[in-house]
């Protein structure tokens, strides 16, 4: 706009120049002057082309920086995005193998039933690899059933578990412990002197895990249950008794404060879960709000008589119901088993 402004002025002054005395009262010029007004007029015509096209190349090389300087932006990113891409598959390569290893050392469905036939195992991580672990072995007449729920989830609740794992199986095993109150005490030991504060400067460590161990004597009908945050429910005539576990977190017991043995007279009919809280909290319902422990005892309840295949499948689908487009919050695990039922072996 500036240029043809400028040309327009030019123009108009050029007028003035040729046509002081060579404008008729009509308005018409005098021949005279005509070729002087044609050159000068073109002359001008030709000026304003320049400046124009000039302005438009100037207009057309920025308007061509600008889209080369956005296409290097575009091809940044989509290199950082191939890049990211190639990251997360070998994060997500990586936690697929580290749940085949964890998955490994987990005690499989079939083994469980060959302790009790009787029995399922709900286990859902909310991440590939999972805080909540259990344990099954066997010692002389004895079955010991271990469930606990490491602090978090993912990587560092699976490493925290792969640490409870070994303690666990190294002192019913290797040591022969086998009063659940013991075993638990040296496991708070062992979780304590592993995440020592010394090896931590500067770092307030506040890993632990809740847990519940249940021992089964099936010659004597017995069981004997301790339990650091974890229940146990017995299901008896359609009647649910909880069993509560100590409010003592494991690896957070500096003063030593000892566990509590619970023994239990068992009936044929018996069934016992032992559970995280993974179920309980998790949020949903058309207020959107956690299960709570009334609706999972409500939910038992309601279950119990059905085979134990169906009772994983009904607690499957009500917390996927229950969820709707909720994330999972928590890794979730419920175990649910006869006692004295005959083992597949």
């Amino acid at each position: 706009m500036g240029s043809i402004y400028l040309i327009y002025n030019y123009f108009l002054i050029a007028d003035r120049i040729l046509t002081p005395n060579g404008v008729s009262d009509t308005g018409i010029t005098s021949s005279a002057d005509s070729p002087y007004r044609f050159i000068l007029y073109s002359a001008l015509i030709i000026a304003f082309v320049y400046l124009f096209v000039m302005s438009q190349t100037r207009r057309l090389i920025k308007t061509r920086k600008l889209l080369k300087e956005k296409e290097q932006a575009l091809d940044l990113i989509a290199y950082q995005k191939i890049e990211l891409e190639i990251r997360d598959k070998n994060i997500t390569d990586s936690l697929v193998y580290a749940q085949r290893i964890q998955e490994a050392l987990l005690p499989s469905e079939a083994y469980f039933r060959k302790h009790f036939e009787d029995s399922f195992i709900f286990f859902k991580p909310k991440d590939i690899v999972s805080g909540d672990f259990y344990w099954i072995g066997e010692k002389a007449d004895k079955v010991f059933i271990v469930a606990a729920d490491c602090t978090g989830h993912g990587v560092p609740g699976a490493l925290m578990s792969m640490i409870g794992l070994e303690i666990i199986d190294k002192t019913i095993n290797v040591d022969n412990i086998e009063i659940p109150s013991q075993i638990l005490a040296i496991l708070n030991k062992g979780l304590e002197k592993t995440f020592s504060r010394e090896k931590n400067i500067g770092t307030i460590i506040r890993d632990g895990m809740d847990i519940g161990l249940c021992v089964i004597d099936k010659k004597r009908k017995k069981a004997i249950f301790t339990g650091a945050f974890f229940p146990l429910y017995l299901i008896r005539n359609n009647s649910l008794i909880e069993i509560k576990g100590d409010k003592i977190i494991i690896g957070m017991n500096p003063e030593g404060r000892p566990y509590t043995d619970q023994e239990l007279d068992l009936m044929d009919d018996d069934i016992l879960y032992i559970f995280s809280d993974g179920y309980v909290d998790q949020f949903g319902g058309s207020e959107n709000k956690k299960f709570m422990y009334r609706r999972f005892r409500y939910l038992l309840l309601n279950i119990h008589n059905f085979p134990m295949n169906d009772q994983k499948a009904i607690l499957d689908e009500n917390i996927k119901t229950w969820m709707g487009r909720n994330v999972q919050v928590d890794d979730v695990m419920v175990i649910g088993f006869r006692p004295l039922s005959c083992g597949s072996k």
